[in-house]
């Protein structure tokens, strides 16, 4: 090839940024004591982790109780990275968590590796968390000033997890109402204690969770996909502010104890983050996917021969609007799926090269065509137009961007990493200002109406979204310009 076959991976890594980064994800089982032919609940969780790989490749993680004894394991890397055979053999019991991390708050490092251990005066617990919150800072001083508990992790999970294990209340409903009081921000927690497995959903929730049955007993999943791998059967999606409690004596569903007027969940779990065979707010994601293309090709058609996807998360929404226009889909865009964080900087000469080692095109399906691309978002703007000029280069004559979500121009603080407002293209650019910046002959983004008629909003008032990174209208105060490394510890002075 004449643009060289090599490619950069520090371009690879600008790609990674210039998306939004996947919220972690959790498990928790729990499995009946009498019967001996199920696995422990470590391995079921094991595999759970599997299907939640996409939310969280940083570090992974279980707990397990056999009501007598709580353990923990840790690692980084990704879940089969993180655990040997010996691992999982060690981790006995009925009861287990997981947790798969992609960090928000706090860098990447076996400290902040989830679950967390916490052992209070009456309790000792391990928590997994999947969110954000916007107060860990404040909830670290308390901490310290109220029981003298140091936090050790620069995580805002931490502070959580003592603040449960501390918290007044003899029950565990009371428990988690006090936590609920504390928390400001988004979270789906997964609790063990060595006799009891609790999930907590905060009362805006904003971040997925859901409950199935497995071997008798039950499993809690981010997703219901998980559930799937697990063999596990839905039963239901845990309500927003809901506490369930499952031990010797089976399922306690405690509702919200915070009255809220309405919920927020994450729309950008249907936009991207959530697989596409996962159920989110009652609809099959593949489904919400499908109906923005539709509705995308409504709001901004094209004349093109071929409508393809930039794989693989706007796969569906290209199908959707293929099929809405009656125009061919096909791939003209492969992914390497295999290819992996480096640490290693490569030499200069290959840096404009670096999304060939991502993306491949295919010249025999795109020559000589007019062709629309499909993305689900464009954030900083420093991947597309890269796309692009591959696509222009494999013979391309038109180069069509449709993108299945609005402009965002806000950052998120509930459990996505995203850029700060000023590192995103859409912001002071107009529409045309952007095509110009990424090459493209058009480009189309579905409106905010647009993405509510996806989702079934408009069909189910009773139920909300947050939709604060297109629309900057917070489910509750934030500070606007919030570094994930905020709870990090300087480094001590070098000693002279």
């Amino acid at each position: 090839m004449k643009d060289g076959a090599l490619a950069s991976k520090s371009l690879l890594a600008m790609h990674a940024r210039s998306a939004p980064r996947e919220a972690c994800g959790v498990i928790g089982i729990y499995l009946p004591n009498s019967d001996p032919s199920r696995p422990d609940a470590a391995m079921a969780a094991y595999h759970g982790l599997f299907a939640l790989q996409h939310r969280g490749q940083e570090s992974a993680g279980i707990a397990a109780g056999d009501g007598r004894t709580l353990r923990n394991f840790t690692h980084m890397g990704l879940v089969s990275q993180a655990f040997r055979k010996e691992d999982l053999d060690a981790l006995r019991g009925h009861i287990a968590i997981g947790h798969t991390r992609y960090s928000t708050t706090g860098s990447s490092k076996l400290a902040n590796a989830q679950p967390i251990v916490s052992k209070g005066p009456d309790v000792e617990l391990a928590l997994g968390h999947n969110g954000n919150i916007i107060n860990a800072a404040e909830l670290r001083d308390r901490l310290k000033a109220e029981w003298d508990i140091t936090c050790t992790a620069s995580t805002d999970s931490e502070p959580i997890a003592h603040l449960l294990s501390h918290a007044p209340g003899r029950t565990w409903g009371e428990r988690s109402a006090y936590l609920m009081r504390m928390l400001k921000g988004a979270y789906s927690l997964v609790v063990a204690t060595k006799d009891t497995l609790i999930a907590i959903r905060d009362p805006l929730g904003v971040r997925p969770m859901c409950l199935g049955r497995l071997y008798g007993g039950w499993a809690i999943a981010s997703e219901s996909a998980a559930l799937d791998h697990m063999g596990a059967q839905f039963v239901r999606e845990v309500e927003a502010g809901e506490t369930i409690v499952i031990d010797r004596n089976g399922l306690t569903s405690i509702p919200s104890p915070v009255k809220t007027s309405r919920t927020a969940h994450c729309v950008f779990e249907h936009i991207y983050f959530a697989r596409p065979d996962s159920i989110l707010d009652g609809q099959l994601t593949y489904v919400s996917r499908q109906a923005m293309g539709r509705l995308l090709a409504q709001e901004h058609p094209a004349e093109a021969d071929i409508v393809i996807p930039v794989p693989d998360s706007a796969n569906t929404a290209a199908v959707g609007y293929a099929q809405a226009l009656g125009i061919p889909y096909g791939y003209g865009l492969m992914k390497n799926r295999y290819v992996g964080r480096t640490f290693i900087e490569p030499d200069q000469r290959f840096r404009d090269l670096g999304v060939r080692n991502k993306f491949n095109t295919m010249p025999e399906v795109l020559s000589g065509k007019r062709v629309v691309v499909v993305d689900d978002s464009i954030v900083r703007g420093t991947t597309t137009p890269h796309i692009v000029a591959l696509l222009r280069r494999a013979g391309a004559v038109e180069v069509h961007m449709r993108i299945c979500a609005p402009p965002i121009l806000h950052p998120c603080h509930f459990g996505v990493d995203m850029p700060t407002k000023g590192e995103f293209i859409a912001n002071g650019r107009t529409i045309e200002q952007i095509r110009e910046k990424i090459g493209a002959d058009s480009l189309g983004y579905l409106s905010v109406a647009g993405l509510r008629q996806a989702v079934n909003l408009e069909v189910d008032s009773s139920r909300g979204f947050c939709e604060a990174c297109f629309t900057g209208l917070y489910p509750m105060e934030v500070q606007l310009q919030l570094d994930k490394l905020h709870l990090e510890q300087p480094a001590a002075p070098a000693a002279e």
